[in-house]
C-alpha cells in the first residue's frame, strides 16, 4: 500500500514538472505566433495582451512582398533539395559500408568519422575556393551541392543498414535480384525509420545554415529567408516593428516544424526486426 502511494505522489509530481516544462519551452513559440498577429501598440504594451483580442494580417502584408516570396522559395528549394540528395547518398553509402566487403571500407568509414569532428568553419575558406573556381558562386548549386556528403549521414545510415538481416539479402541474391533491386525492395523498407530522422535533422541543418547561405550568396534573388529576414531586421522600419518582426520569425519557422510534424513518428519507431522466420 505504501509503495502504491510513494508511486502515485511520484507520478503526480513527475507529470507537473513535465507540465512546466512544456509550457516553458511551448511558450516563446506562442508569443511569436500570437504576436504575429497584433499591431505594433498592441505588441509593446504594457501589461502584455496574452491573445491578440483583434488579430490582424497587416504583417504578413507587409512582409510578404515579392522578394520575401523569392527568399522563402529559395530556403524551400535548397532545404528539399538537400534533403532529397542527402537521403538518397547517405542511405547508399550508408548500406554499402555496412553490408559490402571491399578494400579499405573500415578506412572509408574512419575518414567520415572523422570528418564529423570538424568544425564546418574550418572547411568553409577551401570550400569557398573550390566553389569560386567552379564559378557556382550566387548559385542553387553552391548552396545545395556541398551538404550532399554530409559525414553524419553516412555514419547514421550506416548504423542503421547493420540491422537489414544478411538472410534477407542472401534470398534476394538467390532469387535473382541485382544490387538495385534488393535495396529498393529488402533495404529500404527496413531503414526506412533512419531515413526519416535523417530527413529531419538535414531539412533543419540546411534551413538554418546561415553562415554558408550568407558566403556563397551576393544577390538579393538568391538570398534565403533567414538571410532575408536577418537583413530586414537591420532596418529602422522592421526592427522597431515587433509584429512585423514575429511574423517574419514566424514565417522561417513554420517549414521544420511541418517537417518534424511530417516525420516525428520516425523518432520513436523501432527499425523492422525479425524479418526471417525460423
Amino acid at each position: 500500500m505504501k509503495n502504491k502511494e510513494k508511486k502515485s505522489i511520484f507520478s503526480i509530481i513527475s507529470m507537473v514538472i513535465l507540465v512546466m516544462l512544456t509550457i516553458f519551452f511551448i511558450f516563446p513559440f506562442y508569443w511569436i505566433a500570437t504576436g504575429a498577429f497584433k499591431v505594433q501598440e498592441v505588441a509593446i504594451s504594457i501589461p502584455p495582451e496574452w491573445f491578440p483580442l483583434k488579430p490582424t494580417l497587416e504583417n504578413f502584408d507587409k512582409l510578404l512582398i515579392p522578394l520575401t516570396t523569392r527568399w522563402f522559395f529559395n530556403s524551400v528549394f535548397v532545404s528539399l533539395s538537400t534533403t532529397i540528395l542527402v537521403c538518397i547518398t547517405a542511405s547508399l553509402a550508408g548500406y554499402a559500408l555496412a553490408k559490402k566487403q571491399f578494400p579499405g571500407a573500415g578506412l572509408i568509414f574512419i575518414v567520415f568519422v572523422a570528418a564529423m569532428a570538424l568544425p564546418k568553419q574550418v572547411i568553409l575558406i577551401p570550400l569557398l575556393k573550390f566553389v569560386t573556381e567552379l564559378g557556382w558562386i550566387d548559385s542553387y548549386k553552391a548552396l545545395v551541392l556541398p551538404a550532399v556528403g554530409w559525414p553524419f549521414g553516412v555514419f547514421l545510415m550506416k548504423q542503421f543498414s547493420h540491422s537489414v538481416p544478411n538472410e534477407l539479402l542472401e534470398s534476394a541474391r538467390i532469387d535473382g535480384c541485382g544490387e538495385l533491386k534488393t535495396f529498393i525492395n529488402i533495404v529500404l523498407p527496413i531503414i526506412k525509420p533512419g531515413i526519416g530522422a535523417l530527413a529531419i535533422f538535414t531539412f533543419i541543418a540546411s534551413w538554418n545554415d546561415y553562415f554558408s547561405q550568407l558566403i556563397f550568396t551576393n544577390s538579393e534573388m538568391m538570398k534565403t529567408l533567414p538571410l532575408g529576414v536577418a537583413a530586414m531586421a537591420q532596418s529602422a522600419e522592421f526592427s522597431l516593428n515587433y509584429g512585423l518582426l514575429m511574423a517574419g520569425a514566424l514565417l522561417a519557422s513554420l517549414p521544420m516544424i511541418i517537417v518534424f510534424l511530417m516525420f516525428q513518428n520516425y523518432f520513436t519507431q523501432g527499425v523492422t526486426m525479425g524479418a526471417v522466420k525460423g
